[in-house]
């Protein structure tokens, strides 16, 4: 993607706003896991270096979705759960130079800071207009502002008024390192990928995968594997019994339709052998691996099974491009997380081979950091549906808002 970025332009003395994904979980006040607040520092430490004025900006939950819920319910509803402030305290930590948080009077906090400040907003979406993506708010985030800086690459697939709106009222829009990162990672897969070009997709829904599956078989990927529940519903397209197994029955035709383009494209489509399966009868006491073939009405399928993981580590020798996304199971209940792990195993070999991996999606990094192989890893991607519909050829609204360079 052709974009300027951060790096492109001259920040000193300038007011910058920096578009983060602080998005991060919060237990009682204290963080829980802060790997996108160290995703974002690179930025924000080059924009305070490079003597700017900072102002930070993201969202965190869905507090008005929330409020309305809870009032419909008639329970109390608690704001204090969806403010930034311990967000800006550790950023603070992690900076070793204060963070101002700010949420009243913003307009006269910016006009007053200094030339390597850093200054939080409150949380994006307790104001209504950030998710309507409202002129007149993304017109109050720009006041003040001399640079936009997009550095949240998960947000950027929503047109919102910080992540498109904003782009209107501020003469210079460019992507922060983070977002560059992605760009580059992610369009070089897309445009011009070294093959053998191996996609791994996994996963619930054969639904939310189309798009980008489609893409990929476009775009002549070498190989396609495809695990996790999704694979059932190829499986019951084809007439083999998968049980109790999630399907998505509506989505039969298109599974048969994919499987015939990718087949005229040359596109090898590679689905589980074997999986892990637990009669629904007893589901804690029945666990098994199974051949495909030997499903009967009673099982359950929840993982792929060893044959399988050996099969697609198999079909990862020799590859120089890997893309993965969504996990090979329900990976979030032990021992159903095993496929997942193996595949995360067999990507860091790959990787460490001289293949460049890109890894996006929650359960799939989750896995390659509970394997402790993010290191081996070469992109690891902060975008869940923004990197499935960059990877379906999507136009992204928060990419498209910035500069050319």
């Amino acid at each position: 993607m052709n974009k300027k970025s951060i790096t492109d332009v001259d920040l000193t003395g300038k007011t910058v706003f920096i578009r983060v994904d602080f998005n991060v979980p919060i237990k009682n006040g204290a963080i829980e896991d802060d790997t996108r607040i160290r995703g974002a520092l690179p930025t924000i430490t080059y924009a305070v270096e490079h003597g700017s004025k900072v102002v930070l900006a993201s969202h965190l939950g869905r507090p008005l979705k929330d409020k309305k819920k809870t009032e419909e319910k008639g329970l109390p509803y608690d704001e204090a759960k969806y403010t930034l402030r311990p967000v800006a305290e550790k950023l603070s930590e992690m900076l070793g130079s204060p963070v101002f948080f700010e949420n009243e009077d913003v307009a006269s906090r910016i006009s007053s800071l200094s030339s390597g400040d850093v200054l939080m907003r409150e949380n994006l979406r307790l104001n209504a207009g950030e998710e309507k993506n409202d002129a007149d708010f993304a017109r109050s985030l720009a006041e003040g502002i001399d640079i936009y800086v997009n550095d949240a690459f998960g947000t950027a697939h929503r047109a919102h008024a910080s992540t498109e709106g904003i782009t209107h009222f501020v003469d210079t829009c460019v992507a922060g390192l983070l977002m560059e990162k992605e760009l580059a990672f992610l369009g070089k897969a897309l445009d011009s990928p070294e093959r053998p070009f191996v996609a791994i997709l996994g996963g619930a829904k054969v639904s939310d995968k189309i798009p980008v599956i489609e893409s990929l078989i476009e775009r002549r990927v070498d190989k396609l594997l495809i695990g996790g529940a999704m694979a059932y519903t190829f499986f019951k397209a084809r007439g083999f019994t998968v049980g109790k197994s999630l399907v998505e029955d509506e989505m039969m035709p298109t599974a048969l339709d994919v499987a015939k383009k990718a087949e005229e494209a040359g596109v090898q489509l590679l689905l589980p052998t074997d999986h892990q399966v637990v009669d629904s009868y007893d589901p804690l006491n029945s666990r098994k691996s199974i051949q495909i073939d030997f499903t009967n009405s009673g099982h359950v399928g929840l993982d792929i099974g060893p044959e399988t993981a050996d099969l697609f580590a198999a079909a990862l020798e020799g590859a120089q491009t890997i893309v993965w996304n969504g996990p090979m199971g329900m990976f979030e209940e032990k021992p159903f997380d095993e496929g997942t792990i193996a595949i995360a195993r067999a990507v860091a070999e790959a990787t460490d081979k001289g293949a460049t991996s890109i890894v996006g999606g929650g359960d799939s990094v989750a896995a390659v950091n509970q394997a402790g192989l993010s290191d081996r890893i070469s992109h690891i991607s902060t975008g869940g549906g923004a990197t499935l519909e960059f990877l379906a050829g999507d136009v992204l609204p928060g990419v498209a808002a910035l500069d050319d360079k």
